[in-house]
């Protein structure tokens, strides 16, 4: 099969047979093998019956309902492990994401040698404060990961098959997909101006929480693409440094001590000095530290997929 098209929903009735028609427009003037999943994340509307009515006009459309909203990476997680066509494509269901963009998407996988391409709404129809805010996270996002994206969070991506049954998308890190695949060792990320329609149907789903949980996830994603497999690595090194910090300092007021009483005078109570209590602080901070990393160490050591590695290739084996 040359395509899957994973579209996560939530109360988007109007506009489930408007885009399902216009997707199969394009599939079937092209001539590609395809199937649509639509996965329902829990609608209160009845987009789920839009979707039961487009599974029975067109047989590769596909649904999933979940029993309640689980978000759209859950969502995603769903349908990537339901596709099976060599190129997977991601989009919004509230026609904001042209079908129109599938054709250029699919060519810069199968014949550009893409592992991911991810849209670029470079002409946005959203609110200033949104536009200004997503700018500051794309920013920090490619600063932090290295990938040169102008907009990570963009719905409209493209996939080879092997990288979403490669990577594992939870909680709300759909947004950092592209971190995700570079970690597992997908390396080549392209980009594409696409076209940002503005909203024909219904309202936006997003509120202000989304901006505060975009820069944990982003902290989330950090740390476990660089420590996710060695957390000691941070944590005992953290705590070794801060260990030493407090040592040198409680050293310090003693050899004080010492100094004072070699040379028979009067030495000041240790305990009178704030260094001591800031250096005791300090020591058990960075042994606990250090006790994190060792307990990280310990519950990645006991985790079922300690030595699990992406093979790339094969041969006589």
């Amino acid at each position: 099969m040359d395509l899957s098209i994973v579209i996560p929903v939530y109360n988007e009735e109007e506009s489930i047979q408007e885009l399902t028609e216009w997707i199969v427009k394009v599939c079937t003037i092209r001539r590609y093998s395809y199937e649509i999943i639509f996965i329902d994340d829990g609608s209160s509307d009845s987009s789920w019956d839009r979707i039961i009515l487009m599974a029975g006009k067109f047989k590769y459309v596909k649904g999933c309902r979940f029993r309640r909203n689980y978000g759209k990476a859950a969502a995603l997680h769903t349908g990537f492990g339901e596709a099976s066509g060599n190129v997977v494509i991601t989009m919004d269901s509230d026609l904001q994401d042209s079908p129109d963009e599938i054709p250029d998407l699919y060519r810069m996988i199968i014949t550009d040698g893409y592992d991911l391409v991810s849209g670029w709404k470079k002409k946005r129809y959203d609110p200033l404060v949104k536009r200004i805010t997503s700018k500051f996270y794309n920013g920090t996002a490619r600063w932090s990961s290295g990938i040169k994206l102008h907009d990570f969070n963009c719905g409209l991506k493209a996939y080879r098959l092997e990288v979403v049954k490669s990577i594992e998308v939870f909680g709300e890190m759909h947004r950092y997909i592209p971190m995700l695949a570079k970690e597992a060792g997908f390396r080549k990320v392209g980009e594409k101006i696409v076209e940002h329609r503005s909203r024909k149907y219904g309202v936006t789903k997003y509120g202000l929480d989304r901006f505060i949980k975009g820069y944990l996830d982003l902290l989330t994603v950090g740390f476990i693409t660089r420590f996710g497999k060695s957390p000691m690595h941070l944590f005992g090194s953290m705590g070794t440094m801060m260990f030493i910090i407090g040592f040198i300092m409680a050293g310090y007021l003693g050899i004080r001590k010492l100094v004072f009483t070699s040379h028979h005078l009067r030495a000041p109570l240790v305990t009178n000095s704030p260094f001591f209590f800031i250096a005791l602080t300090v020591m058990i901070i960075g042994s606990i530290l250090f006790l994190t990393g060792f307990l990280g160490e310990l519950v990645n050591r006991n985790s079922p997929e300690r030595n699990s590695y992406l093979i790339k290739d094969k041969v006589n084996l």
